[in-house]
């Protein structure tokens, strides 16, 4: 399998738990004291971390650290948007649209050769 490929896949992944770990608790764990918020977070980001890492030692070599961090974030909103609207209810927004014209500009200039 490609590099890019293998490090796309796994932050895509890490992506997922990292969402859950950061919203999640919003709607799931809203009523429970902080501190257990804090915990099952932490024990979410834990997996996150598991496969982030790898995915940035496995991607380094092939892309830059900057092509990296673009991918990231793109990533992120690809993740985000459908948590966000199926998840935790929230409508659909044109600033979605926008945010992900933005980074595909960032994109193009991190990409370009």
């Amino acid at each position: 399998m490609p590099v890019v490929l293998q490090t796309t896949l796994l932050l895509i992944l890490s992506n997922l738990f990292m969402t859950f770990a950061w919203y999640g608790h919003l709607r799931s764990l809203q009523h429970k004291a902080l501190y257990v918020a804090v915990l099952v977070s932490w024990g979410i980001a834990f997996f996150e971390y598991v496969l982030q890492v790898p995915a940035n030692r496995i991607g380094y070599g092939s892309l830059s650290l900057a092509q990296l961090k673009i991918l990231q974030e793109v990533i992120t909103l690809c993740v985000f948007v459908p948590f966000a609207l199926y998840y935790m209810g929230q409508p659909l927004k044109l600033d979605y649209l926008w945010a992900g014209l933005c980074l595909l500009g960032a994109v193009y200039f991190i990409f370009r050769t």
